[in-house]
C-alpha cells in the first residue's frame, strides 16, 4: 500500500514559515581589485561585508519569492569569493541531502543545467522559480565553488510531519541526524514557531497533536541542515561557508546557527536577512540587516 500524503495543513504552513518569519575575475585579485569591484556597494554593505568575512559560516536568511533577496544573495556570494579568494562554498536549503552527486556533477561541468533540475526534481521538490537561484548556481559552476545539497528528503519529513520519527525505516534515516539529535527544548523557539502556527491554522482546526508535528517537521530540518553543515567545515575548516535558506531556519539564532554551534563548539557565525526597514525587532532577528 502507498503512502499517504502529508496533511495539506502541515505542508502549506511548513512551507509558509520560511516566508513570513522576519520582517568572474581571478581570485587572487588584490585589495585594490576588490576595492574595485566593489564600488557599487553602499557603505553600509561595505561594513558588513567587512565582517562577514571573518566568519566560518554565514547565514544568508532569505524570503523564498522575494527577487530582492536573490539577487543580494549573488552580490555578497561575489564579494567574500573575493575577498576570501575563492576559498568559499555555498550550502543551499533548495537542494536534498541525497541530490549531492548530481550537484557535484554539475559544478563539474559533467551535466547540463537542464539535467541538474531534472534529476534533482528541483520543481516537485523546492517549486520557487529557478530563475531566483539561476545565477548564483551558474557562478557556482563557473568558479566551481561546492554547493552543498543540506535539505532533508521530502519524502522523510512529510512521513515524520504525518507518523512522527518512530516509525522512519533505516534507509529514511540515512540522510537525518539520528533522533538522539533532535531538539525540541528550545522553548523560545516553540513559541515563535506557535505563533506562526497558530495564525494559519486558526480556519484549518489545527490542534495541539498537529502542531507537535509541525515543529518536529521544522526542528527536523534545521538539525539535518546543521549536520550537514556541520560535515563539510569539519573536512574543509578553510573554506567560509555561505548558506542560502529561508529567514525562519536563521532568524534570532533559534533553528540552524545553534545546533551547527552546538555540534562544532568553537566556530564563528553571521546572520543576515533583508530588507529596506529596520526596527528593534528585526535588530534581534539577525546580525546585520542588509538593505536593498
Amino acid at each position: 500500500m502507498g503512502q499517504r500524503p502529508a496533511s495539506p495543513l502541515l505542508v502549506g504552513l511548513l512551507a509558509v514559515l520560511c516566508l513570513c518569519f522576519v520582517p568572474s575575475a581571478s581570485p587572487q585579485m588584490s585589495l585594490a581589485g576588490v576595492m574595485e569591484r566593489e564600488r557599487g556597494f553602499s557603505s553600509q554593505q561595505l561594513e558588513i561585508l567587512a565582517k562577514l568575512q571573518a566568519a566560518d559560516v554565514i547565514y544568508l536568511g532569505e524570503t523564498h519569492d522575494r527577487l530582492a533577496d536573490h539577487q543580494s544573495q549573488l552580490q555578497i556570494i561575489e564579494a567574500l569569493y573575493q575577498r576570501k579568494e575563492g576559498k568559499v562554498a555555498i550550502a543551499m536549503e533548495m537542494f536534498q541531502r541525497p541530490d549531492q552527486k548530481v550537484l557535484d556533477l554539475y559544478i563539474n561541468e559533467e551535466i547540463s543545467e537542464a539535467e541538474l533540475l531534472v534529476q534533482t526534481e528541483y520543481e516537485q521538490r523546492w517549486g520557487f522559480p529557478w530563475e531566483n537561484y539561476q545565477a548564483i548556481a551558474k557562478y557556482a559552476r563557473t568558479h566551481r565553488l561546492p554547493i552543498i545539497a543540506i535539505n532533508t528528503p521530502t519524502e522523510v519529513s512529510r512521513k515524520v510531519a504525518r507518523q512522527g520519527l518512530d516509525n522512519l525505516t533505516p534507509a529514511e534515516t540515512k540522510y537525518i541526524p539520528p533522533a538522539s539529535e533532535i531538539d525540541l527544548s528550545n522553548s523560545e523557539y516553540r513559541a515563535k514557531i506557535k505563533e506562526i502556527y497558530q495564525q494559519h491554522a486558526a480556519h484549518s482546526h489545527g490542534n495541539s497533536s498537529s502542531f507537535e508535528r509541525f515543529f518536529l517537521t521544522q526542528v527536523l530540518w534545521d538539525e539535518t541542515m546543521a549536520e550537514s553543515i556541520t560535515k563539510f567545515v569539519k573536512n574543509n575548516p578553510k573554506t567560509q561557508v555561505i548558506v542560502l535558506v529561508g529567514a525562519g531556519h536563521v532568524a534570532y539564532g533559534y533553528g540552524i546557527p545553534s545546533r551547527v554551534a552546538k555540534r562544532l563548539g568553537k566556530v564563528s557565525q553571521s546572520i543576515v536577512v533583508f530588507g529596506e526597514e529596520r526596527s528593534v525587532e528585526s535588530e534581534k532577528v539577525a546580525d546585520f540587516i542588509w538593505n536593498y
